[in-house]
């Protein structure tokens, strides 16, 4: 039930850096702040900056709290369950089981 091939969780992190750099750049957009201002604002390089939206960069929870503290939002990880398909596997879906979903928000 819990065994998942390194290749799927490899696939499941690029995947979650993309949504997290994606949400980045749409709040950078409403903010009206650039990439330089991000850099100013978290006192690092704007090269630095390019690697975190790259998604490519292994996010830590540290980056993305920072990025977040620097901005004045927040951040919001979520754990849910996949659809089952009746033999047992990940439907694909993006679909969640409300009663088997678990939220942490960070307000920094």
């Amino acid at each position: 039930m819990f065994a998942r091939s390194e290749s799927n969780t490899d696939l499941a992190a690029a995947q979650l850096g993309r949504q997290a750099t994606a949400s980045l750049a749409g709040l950078l957009a409403g903010l009206n702040t650039s990439r330089s201002d991000l850099a100013k604002a978290m006192g690092v390089s704007p090269g630095r900056v390019s690697q975190i939206m790259s998604g490519d960069a292994n996010l830590t929870v540290r980056t993305l709290a920072a990025v977040a503290e620097a901005l004045g939002a927040g951040v919001e990880i979520r754990f849910y369950t996949h659809p089952q398909t009746p033999d047992g596997q990940d439907d694909g879906s993006e679909a969640q089981s409300p009663a088997h979903e678990s939220s942490l928000v960070s307000r920094l």
